[in-house]
């Protein structure tokens, strides 16, 4: 018999196991972990991974690109720590929405209203991480090539994430609401004969 056999071993293995049953685990029971994405409905767990991951790896790489730095051990650190700061922002905005429309405000008022009261949050937040990371994302000196993609990396994901948080989020999490509501109303009328 001729080919090739591929399999895992050793501490690759485990960890493939580890991380396979973790993941089952979550998606069997989330009601016994205390993680906001899980106590938020599907709108928070759908729209807020999408855009901003899509947000952030693209301002990552293309600054990475511009800059011509090649993607090292730093520039994925600085992927991670630009993961937590995209998530949260979009996180904090999403609540506001929730917020408001349970306070009673139509979907669209509540989407605007929550832009308006966070913009300054999520630009400070993202302004004042850049302004920090500008010093490192310029040096040239002895020890910047281990500084210098993190800093680039974080830069460039926090201008598109922040762009894509505060203009595409809310319409994304508007069209998604509507959605799913207009599906579980449908439902709901079929119930009780109203439409066929």
């Amino acid at each position: 018999m001729v080919g090739f056999l591929k399999t895992w071993i050793g501490s690759f293995q485990d960890f493939l196991l580890l991380s396979r049953s973790a993941f089952l685990n979550l998606v069997r029971r989330p009601h016994y972990s205390d993680d906001v994405f899980l106590q938020m409905d599907i709108i928070g767990v759908g729209s807020v991974p999408v855009v901003l991951l899509t947000g952030f790896f693209t301002g990552g790489i293309l600054a990475l690109h511009i800059t011509g730095i090649n993607f090292s051990i730093s520039a994925g650190i600085g992927f991670i720590a630009l993961f937590g700061v995209c998530i949260q922002n979009g996180v904090i905005l999403i609540s506001v929405f929730k917020k408001n429309h349970d306070a009673g405000m139509h979907l669209d008022e509540a989407v605007l209203q929550g832009v308006i009261s966070r913009v300054r949050p999520v630009v400070m937040t993202a302004l004042m991480a850049a302004i920090g990371l500008l010093p490192a994302a310029l040096s040239t000196g002895i020890g910047s090539e281990t500084q210098k993609p993190l800093a680039v990396v974080v830069i460039g994901g926090l201008v598109t994430s922040t762009i894509l948080t505060l203009l595409i989020l809310p319409c994304i999490y508007a069209l998604v609401y509507r959605l799913i509501h207009r599906r579980e109303n449908r439902k709901l009328l079929k119930r009780f004969g109203a439409v066929k």
